[in-house]
């Protein structure tokens, strides 16, 4: 039956980030869906826009009731009034609160591979990157605990960034895990900055945990970021939430998210939650239900008909992670080969630390593209071991 997101929308020549791409390109690398959103949303836009007058813009008691129902409802987390702050995005949180709640010089710990921006927020704030690598193994990832409780040892470490659920290798985090993380930064005094945007993604079925919500402990060391942008296909809108339980620490991250001048929202920032929190909880779950049978079927495709390509299977996002550690190391030469030979952009499992030899692919459009890529995938990664039999240079 044809769903609502078979639909094939073209999105050249609209100033498109993912789609400014030759003639012929597929792209299939950053994470942002080809779907359009829900129709209530777009509904609500479209009747404030049609009012003509732009004008500064207030958050209002709607926005907090959204934002508290649907974690609530759908994530049974109860969030206060007064531990919600407006952000223009994750990432500019992200990148205020690592300025405003540590110091130049000090050390930031990820657990790698994980989205590679974490990396610039740290970095071009003057702190450090320290990685404690997620431990791969036939097909799954583990923490290794020992190494991540040494890196929060250090002096010089005075936060953790967690990515829950985790972007690029879809972990849903259990409540023992996120707990044992919490507990470690409690000991050392480390603050977390939760990355939840990916939060409502999840194989339908199955819950995240938000880290605030696991005990007292998380929840007073934790400063959260959570948006609708990610499920609701609207990052270009520019809108999310902070969430800060710690009055202390509240009062730091919206001094710093207002000296960044990222706290105050445009027109449609402020609307656009209301009305897919309110009213696009259907659509969402059409939406989860579409994208785990491109997962499935990308997954059954793979282990059939791409030899030496193995998918690693994700609870969560609908980023699939690729392991292409039997054809190589070199995850940059292999997707720029993929580009020149079929045409497919994926994201090079290198740019996320700790994934030589991985890469990434969107399968948040509709079938029929994602079988157009899979079929590039297969034709690009024959002609590469080609090559490679052939001792041919790329």
């Amino acid at each position: 039956m044809q769903s609502r997101f078979d639909e094939t929308i073209d999105r050249r020549h609209t100033g498109s980030m993912k789609w400014e791409v030759a003639e012929g390109e597929l792209p299939m690398w950053v994470a942002d869906m080809d779907f359009q959103t829900a129709p209530e949303v777009t509904e609500a836009i479209c009747k404030r826009a049609a009012q003509g007058v732009f004008g500064y813009t207030l958050i209002t008691e709607e926005w907090y009731q959204a934002y508290q129902s649907w974690w609530q409802s759908r994530h049974g987390f109860d969030i206060k009034k007064e531990w919600l702050i407006f952000s223009t995005g994750v990432v500019p949180a992200i990148s205020s609160v690592v300025r405003k709640l540590t110091t130049v010089a000090e050390k930031v710990v990820v657990l790698t591979p994980v989205y590679n921006i974490f990396f610039n927020s740290i970095v071009n704030n003057g702190r450090n990157v320290l990685e404690s690598r997620l431990v791969y193994d036939h097909g799954s990832y583990t923490i290794d605990f020992e190494d991540l409780e040494a890196k929060l040892a250090d002096p010089q470490t005075t936060m953790m960034i967690l990515c829950n659920p985790h972007n690029p290798i879809g972990i849903l985090w259990d409540k023992e895990t996120l707990a044992k993380i919490g507990a470690l930064c409690k000991k050392h005094h480390v603050l977390v900055l939760s990355d939840e945007i990916h939060c409502d993604l999840t194989e339908p079925g199955k819950g995240y945990i938000p880290f605030a919500a696991v005990s007292e402990t998380c929840r007073d060391i934790s400063i959260t970021c959570i948006a609708p942008t990610k499920a609701f296909n609207l990052a270009g809108i520019q809108t999310a939430a902070v969430v800060v339980p710690s009055e202390a620490l509240r009062h730091r991250v919206n001094r710093g998210l207002n000296t960044d001048e990222v706290a105050e929202p445009n027109v449609f920032a402020a609307i656009a939650p209301i009305a897919a929190f309110n009213q696009g909880g259907p659509w969402l779950d059409a939406l989860r239900a579409y994208l785990w049978e491109n997962r499935r079927l990308a997954e059954a495709y793979i282990d059939r008909e791409i030899p030496g390509v193995k998918a690693v299977k994700g609870k969560a996002t609908y980023l699939l992670w690729l392991d292409c550690q039997e054809l190589t190391k070199d995850s940059q030469t292999l997707c720029q080969f993929i580009r020149r030979d079929s045409g497919l952009y994926l994201s090079e499992g290198a740019e996320y630390r700790n994934g030589d030899g991985f890469l990434r692919m969107n399968l948040a459009c509709p079938r029929e593209q994602v079988m157009e890529g899979l079929k590039r995938l297969k034709r690009s990664v024959a002609g590469y071991r080609s090559k490679i039999l052939k001792g041919e240079h790329f």
